[in-house]
């Protein structure tokens, strides 16, 4: 990876979903903008704030896909990147591992 460029591999349930009332929502149906998470697999030299494992929230919208050894993937920029889902211990106690 390069520059600030981080390679994320989508959750499986940003696929299809079922509504409250049991009815199946094609993964291509679209009602609005709505922001998916993946997982980071790697990170350019110039990414400061992810690293390898964390969660992060992004727009669909705003990607680029690439498929690497038969295993779909997407390419950000870290400025893409709205918030991280992380275990990693900050400087204060009690804190949620969840920043934007």
């Amino acid at each position: 990876m390069l520059h600030d460029r981080v390679l994320v591999r989508e959750d499986p349930e940003t696929g299809d979903r079922r509504s409250s009332g049991g009815i199946l929502i094609p993964a291509t149906a679209r009602v609005g903008s709505r922001l998916a998470w993946a997982e980071v697999v790697a990170i350019g030299a110039n990414v400061r704030t992810l690293q390898v494992g964390d969660r992060v929230l992004y727009d669909p919208a705003d990607r680029g896909e690439v498929e690497v050894r038969g295993t779909d993937y997407v390419l950000l920029r870290e400025r893409d990147v709205h918030a991280v889902a992380a275990e990693r211990l900050g400087e204060g106690e009690g804190e949620t591992g969840l920043y934007l």
